[in-house]
C-alpha cells in the first residue's frame, strides 16, 4: 500500500510529495513553483532550466524578486499561478512574466500529511499592483496516480479587482509528441513570436503536435481536459469550465503555448529568448469581480500515465 508523505529538503527550502507512484517537488521561494513532476524513479515530465537549478531543485545562483520585460524573466520553468489577462498596456492587464511578488516572489509553506493524504499549501505575498495574493494548495492521496491542485486568488487591497486565476505548466517539447485539447474546433490565434501553431480537428478533441514555433492558441470551446503526450509519459491535466462566464483572451478557457531557441531574442515579446522546445498547457479560470476581501478559486486535477509519445 502506497502512503502519500512530505519530504523537506535542503533546509525545507524544497518540498517532496511522494506515494511510491508519484513523486513531486516543489521550491516556494521560487514563485511556489511546482519544478519536479515524475512517475517514482522515472524521468522527469516537466520542463525545468537546468542552467538555472540543479537536480536538487535549487537555484544555482542566488534568487531575487525582479521585474523587468520578458527578456528578463529568470525561466526556471515547471508549474506555476499567475493572474489573467496577461498585457502591458494598462493596469487590468498582468504585466508579467517577471514580476516580483507572484512569479519571482517567496511562497509561504504549509505542511500537513496523514490520514491519506499530503497536503503543501502555498501563499504568495500581497500584490500591490494587481491587489491580489495568490494561494496553491498541492495534494498527493495515497495510490493516486497524480495530484490535486486548488488555486486561490484573493483580493487583499482595498478597492475592486477583476482578473482570472491561470495555471500554467511547462512540458518538454523535444522529440515526437503532441498536446490535445477536448472539446469542438473553435481555436484562436492569440500570439505569434515567430507565427501560429499549427494544429488539427481530431473530432472532439484539437492537436497541436509539437513544432518549431513561438506561439499561442486559445481554445474558446474547450470543455475541461487537456492531455500531453511527450517521449515518456501522457499527462492529463482536467479543470471545470463554465460555459456562461467570461473568460480572457478571446474568450480561452484553454492555452497552448508553443517555444524553441532562435538565433537572436524576439524583439517584438519584449527580447524573450526561449532557452528550449517548450510546451505550456495553461489552464484558466473565468473573469471575477472581487471585492476587498472576497476570492475565486479554480480546481485542477492532473494525472500521470506511463507511455512513449507520438506525433
Amino acid at each position: 500500500m502506497s502512503t502519500a508523505r512530505v519530504e523537506a529538503a535542503a533546509g525545507g527550502r524544497v518540498l517532496w510529495l511522494d506515494n511510491g507512484i508519484v513523486r513531486l517537488g516543489l521550491v516556494p521561494e521560487l514563485g511556489g513553483r511546482l519544478l519536479s513532476l515524475s512517475r517514482t524513479g522515472g524521468p522527469e515530465l516537466l520542463w525545468r532550466d537546468d542552467r538555472l537549478v540543479g537536480e536538487d531543485l535549487l537555484p544555482r545562483v542566488p534568487h531575487r524578486p525582479h521585474s523587468g520585460r520578458l527578456g528578463d524573466w529568470v525561466n526556471y520553468g515547471g508549474d506555476k499561478t499567475w493572474p489573467a489577462p496577461q498585457g502591458w498596456d494598462h493596469d487590468g492587464q498582468w504585466a508579467g512574466p517577471p514580476d516580483p511578488v507572484l512569479d519571482s516572489g517567496p511562497y509561504r509553506a504549509e505542511v500537513r500529511d496523514g490520514d491519506g493524504t499530503a497536503t503543501v499549501t502555498l501563499t504568495s505575498g500581497d500584490d500591490p499592483r494587481t491587489g491580489l495574493g495568490l494561494t496553491r494548495c498541492v495534494e498527493l492521496d495515497d495510490d493516486a496516480d497524480g495530484y490535486r491542485l486548488r488555486l486561490t486568488a484573493r483580493n487583499t487591497s482595498d478597492r475592486p479587482v477583476r482578473w482570472a486565476l491561470w495555471n500554467v505548466t511547462q512540458l518538454d517539447g523535444e522529440g515526437p509528441g503532441h498536446t490535445e485539447v477536448a472539446g469542438p474546433a473553435e481555436v484562436v490565434d492569440l500570439l505569434a513570436g515567430t507565427g501560429f501553431p499549427r494544429w488539427s480537428d481530431g473530432g472532439g478533441l484539437v492537436r497541436v503536435p509539437h513544432q518549431d514555433v513561438v506561439g499561442k492558441l486559445g481554445f474558446p470551446a474547450a470543455t475541461g481536459r487537456l492531455s500531453h503526450t511527450g517521449r515518456d509519459a501522457v499527462v492529463t491535466v482536467d479543470f471545470p469550465v463554465d460555459p456562461d462566464a467570461d473568460y480572457p483572451d478571446r474568450g480561452s478557457r484553454a492555452e497552448i503555448w508553443i517555444e524553441c531557441p532562435q538565433p537572436a531574442p524576439l524583439a517584438a515579446l519584449g527580447d524573450l529568448d526561449p532557452p528550449a522546445r517548450i510546451v505550456e498547457c495553461e489552464v484558466l479560470g473565468p473573469l471575477t469581480e472581487l471585492g476587498p476581501g472576497e476570492q475565486t478559486t479554480l480546481d485542477i486535477v492532473c494525472t500521470v500515465e506511463a507511455g512513449e509519445g507520438s506525433t
